[in-house]
């Protein structure tokens, strides 16, 4: 966030660690909208750089990054390359820093693994988070929190996903647990929030997430992600 090419994956991963999210407040049920926006990746206006990285749990790897986050840009710095995720209120844009040059990554890649791991450029980016179709399957638990939880689509936009279920947290508006699906609907991706903490300026920071990749024939591939400080 490995002796493979570390670059994209070291910056991207800030985006996944960025779940700064206010609680959803009011009497009345938010919309499925609503609580994504509360879930998403980032708050502008947030200013400060965060240690952390990436560990793959079949072999040990570790890889350090610097999570750089300004304002509504997020930039996850490693050793030769950058990736930088651009914020919007409609969208996000993923993009690629080297040697000086910033290139956008293409829809065709992000259903890539990420340097060797099980971590794609979609899921680094949490791009299901912006999706245009989602509502609400009504409310559950997960770790004994009530949540809201919510059925995502891509719609027209590309996606390794065919839906994605996503629990968010009723008190603090934070993304939980998440589950992708393929056009088959068969599980092949699972996302966890394993721990969390207040940050500083405001909302709730995720501290560690484990990602894991099932219905692989030699079996299901961990990383977690994580947060020195």
């Amino acid at each position: 966030m490995i002796a493979f090419h570390v670059k994209p994956l070291r910056r991207a991963v800030a985006a996944t660690f960025l779940l700064l999210a206010a609680g959803c407040t009011g009497h009345a049920d938010p919309d499925a909208q609503s609580i994504l926006k509360n879930a998403r990746m980032a708050q502008t206006g947030q200013e400060r750089t965060l240690a952390g990285h990436l560990r793959v749990q079949s072999t040990g790897q570790i890889i350090p990054f610097t999570l750089v986050l300004a304002g509504d840009t997020i930039r996850y710095e490693f050793k030769d390359e950058a990736i930088v995720l651009r914020l919007g209120e409609n969208g996000s844009q993923l993009l690629e820093a080297a040697h000086g040059d910033m290139q956008k990554v293409s829809p065709a890649r992000y259903d890539k693994p990420v340097e060797g791991t099980d971590i794609t450029y979609e899921d680094i980016s949490l791009k299901f988070l912006y999706w245009p179709q989602a509502k609400i399957d009504g409310s559950d638990t997960a770790d004994g929190l009530n949540c809201w939880k919510l059925h995502l689509q891509p719609g027209a936009q590309p996606s390794a996903y065919a839906a994605v279920e996503l629990w968010v947290s009723k008190r603090t508006g934070a993304f939980l647990e998440g589950e992708g699906s393929d056009s088959t609907g068969k599980l092949v991706k699972r996302f966890k929030a394993i721990s969390g903490q207040p940050d500083p300026q405001g909302g709730w920071m995720l501290k560690k997430m484990r990602i894991e990749t099932l219905g692989r024939p030699e079996g299901e591939s961990i990383t977690y992600l994580e947060i020195d400080k």
